[in-house]
């Protein structure tokens, strides 16, 4: 693509709202370059995105504003959060659902600051990779986007940098804390990896704005010991001692399938849970799911519908953060550039949903945006007719050469 002569609409929408956070103009010039290069640049790497420009300064100027020029992340992300509020479209609401769930960003290298070898379930294979951990919000709007994150680091990794250790388990309450201090309303979700007594119990010790504990719906694992009818047994095998005929129908949209529901007790939870096992065919042998939530009083449709919001507040993130955004493009040695290489990504990311769906069609993007792809390649096409605009006035109107124009848009 020819290069960048100016920054797309929202891009510049965006300097409006969060430019007085930067110290200078060459601040504010640098955020725009790097919303922009996050967005359009077919490389999303530092030089990937300077080199995207046709007018800019060096690449070292961009790469210090990541690693060294002095701006605060969490100004930036409460910023971020108090402007998707204003909107109904992304404002929180008691309805909201809160996903909380980890994800391996891939690096190429072991000398990234906590890169290291992970099992990558989803891949069935050892990777080089950032852990990293998320709590995400999805509205009742269907709209949805990163709230804060986490990064996991190795226990030997905490020795020698001598600090404390803290597990996932440890960094998922830190993140309940985190939304609850903020008093975000809405329930958790998150799958097995997270369904420990320890969570579930910190999660329900946490009240809400009616006085109530925070709920949560979680997948439970087949192997977790319940306490029901004075016996203590595996859920899975509580599931297949439940005959077909006490199996109820569930309905939603078109899909349909079979569950029973009962309220039990976990060992080490200090509360009374209600357990959903979800069978896809009448009369299965294996379910195909377990529910655990502490919301006794739910339908279990609702429950269900909360739990498949976990998919999309936080896969849908992770794929669009690293298909269309760059989430795990930044090569930077630097912590701090790493830090702040990912709040922007989420700041890029809750710029374009909030274009998404919109009533009517955007004048940058000429059609409504459904999707963040379509999102990202409107606005490749807004920078090109910009470009091309600029191209054409400079040789109609100011004479210069083809040659020179083409020289400038840095076209080989």
């Amino acid at each position: 693509m020819p290069a960048i002569v100016e920054f797309p609409k929202l891009v510049q929408d965006a300097l409006a709202h969060y430019g007085d956070l930067f110290a200078n103009d060459c601040q504010r010039r640098h955020l725009a370059e790097y919303l922009t290069g996050l967005i359009v640049a077919e490389r999303k790497t530092v030089l990937g995105i300077h080199d995207e420009f046709a007018r800019t300064t060096d690449q070292s100027c961009l790469n210090r504003f990541l690693t060294e020029a002095p701006w605060g992340v969490e100004a930036l992300n409460q910023r971020r959060l108090e402007r998707l509020q204003e909107g109904p479209p992304t404002r929180y609401s008691d309805q909201g659902v809160i996903p909380i769930d980890n994800t391996l960003i891939d690096r190429d290298g072991l000398l990234i600051p906590d890169a290291g070898w992970y099992w990558d379930h989803a891949e069935d294979r050892y990777k080089i990779a950032q852990d990293y951990l998320f709590v995400n919000y999805v509205c009742t709007s269907g709209k949805h986007y990163p709230l804060e994150f986490r990064l996991f680091r190795k226990e030997e990794v905490c020795k020698a940098l001598k600090e404390p250790f803290r597990n996932h388990t440890r960094l998922c309450c830190e993140l309940i804390d985190w939304v609850c201090e903020r008093q975000i309303p809405g329930d958790f979700a998150f799958d097995c990896y997270f369904t420990n007594a320890e969570i579930l119990n910190h999660i329900h010790g946490k009240t809400d704005r009616f006085g109530r504990p925070r709920g949560y719906v979680g997948d439970l694992k087949a192997n977790r010991k319940l306490e029901w009818k004075g016996r203590t047994i595996k859920a899975s095998e509580l599931a297949g001692s439940i005959p077909p005929e006490d199996r109820k129908e569930l309905r939603i949209g078109d899909q349909r399938q079979w569950y029973f529901t009962v309220t039990v007790r976990i060992p080490e939870v200090k509360h009374k849970v209600r357990i959903v096992i979800l069978w896809r065919y009448r009369h299965d042998q294996t379910c195909v799911k377990i529910l655990v939530t502490n919301r006794a009083t739910w339908e279990v449709s609702r429950i269900v519908r909360v739990y498949r919001h976990r998919w999309t507040g936080t896969e849908t993130f992770h794929r669009d953060g690293n298909q269309q955004l760059g989430l795990g493009d930044c090569q930077l040695r630097d912590v701090q550039g790493q830090t702040r290489h990912v709040y922007l990504v989420m700041l890029a990311y809750s710029l374009l949903m909030g274009e998404l769906k919109q009533g009517r069609a955007r004048e940058w993007a000429f059609h409504r945006l459904m999707t963040i792809g379509e999102a990202c390649r409107a606005m490749v096409k807004e920078a090109l007719r910009t470009t091309l605009s600029w191209a054409i006035e400079q040789v109609t109107e100011r004479g210069l050469s083809f040659e020179r124009v083409v020289d400038q848009l840095n076209i080989t």
